[in-house]
């Protein structure tokens, strides 16, 4: 269990590095902030475009065997990041890597289930998803320390290392897991054909996950322009938006078990006023804490949320339907950075801001409107 959370710590750091490095990287490699970006747009489409053909194609791979692999490509891919002489190499480098976290994604919750006796599933799946906190509060923010104390390409060369760790540890630790629930290509794309909840919980996935990312990936620069935030601020903030998802990650734990729909639509709702308090009381550096808090908080129980309900959609399929999700949540990722920097470049950071307030409001309302996800749960 420990193992395989600590793959989603690496897999999900190492996607969302850039986003606390954008300063120092679009300034070392002589491109603009929203280009830099692109960095978590390159592996955001790989994640979300791959990750359901490789699944199908990998349906017959032990899946113990396919996370070793996966975490090997992380590990050369941070290692190329870090010594590479030119931007268009790191791109393809975390286009790579991409397809990797993708594929994760999908089989990573599914196999910490059956590690397990059947009646604790549940709470290992919410286990793994702590990674997911860890990585928001201690990954992300030391990696932007890390720079501040080196560079980034040091910060990638630890990450390559930390990276061959967990590599040995799901090696030598995990138990053999053959492939049990994986569907053939053409099944995992008519899912949501078939199944109206599944297709709705894609929807809201899309519509969280574009907002949310499209204004994260952008709250450096932002707090840089509007409190002249220094770069240890930034990684207190980092540490404090983690600290909330943490928290979110706890209180979602319990809130799903009780109202999975409002669970997803309140979290929506307080992630939309935190931004709102970000714009109005973000010139204020207590402001920023509370508001950065609140966002944090409210990604956690949104977060978990989501994946209760793609659970609850397709209790029989999950591995395919995570597949799905993971296509949607990473492509959106993609898609909010891309977004997220054209509105940066063109219209300011602050616009990229209202832009995530809009889809994360888009979100609530849909969820408030199609009724109630099924029983089944992992939280």
């Amino acid at each position: 269990m420990a193992a395989i959370t600590a793959s989603l710590f690496v897999f999900l750091t190492t996607e969302l590095m850039p986003i606390g490095l954008l300063t120092p990287l679009s300034e070392s490699l002589n491109v603009s902030v929203g280009a830099a970006g692109l960095m978590v747009t390159a592996q955001g489409v790989a994640a979300g475009l791959g990750v359901p053909f490789i699944v199908a194609w990998s349906r017959r791979v032990n899946r113990r065997k396919l996370l070793t692999l996966l975490l090997a490509v992380l590990a050369i891919g941070n290692l190329i990041t870090s010594i590479a002489p030119n931007y268009p190499l790191i791109l393809g480098t975390r286009l790579i890597m991409g397809f990797a976290s993708g594929v994760f994604w999908a089989i990573g919750v599914s196999m910490a289930m059956r590690i397990v006796p059947e009646k604790h599933a549940n709470r290992a799946a919410a286990v793994v998803m702590s990674g997911i906190s860890i990585a928001t509060v201690v990954g992300i923010p030391l990696g932007t320390l890390l720079e501040s104390a080196s560079d980034w390409r040091t910060t990638f060369l630890i990450w390559s290392a930390l990276s061959a760790v967990v590599f040995l540890a799901v090696a030598v630790t995990v138990p053999s897991l053959p492939s049990t629930n994986a569907v053939p290509g053409r099944e995992v794309f008519t899912l949501p054909v078939r199944n109206v909840q599944l297709r709705m919980v894609l929807a809201m996935v899309v519509f969280f996950v574009l907002g949310h990312f499209g204004a994260y990936t952008f709250v450096r620069p932002y707090l840089e322009e509007s409190t002249s935030a220094t770069t240890g601020f930034i990684t207190v903030i980092l540490i404090v938006f983690g600290i909330g998802g943490a928290v979110g990650n706890f209180i979602g734990g319990h809130t799903v078990n009780k109202s999975l729909p409002g669970s997803f639509i309140v979290g929506s709702l307080i992630m939309a006023a935190s931004l709102i308090m970000l714009l109005t009381i973000g010139a204020n550096k207590v402001g920023v804490i509370i508001a950065m808090v609140l966002w944090g908080l409210a990604f956690g129980i949104v977060q978990l949320s989501q994946i209760n309900m793609t659970l609850s959609a397709a209790p029989e399929q999950f591995e395919a339907a995570m597949s799905l999700n993971t296509m949607a949540y990473n492509t959106c990722i993609a898609l909010g950075a891309l977004v997220g920097g054209l509105f940066a470049d063109h219209l300011g950071v602050k616009s990229v801001v209202w832009f995530g307030i809009v889809l994360v409001a888009l979100a609530a309302i849909l969820r408030a409107a199609t009724g109630h996800a099924g029983p089944r749960r992992a939280g």
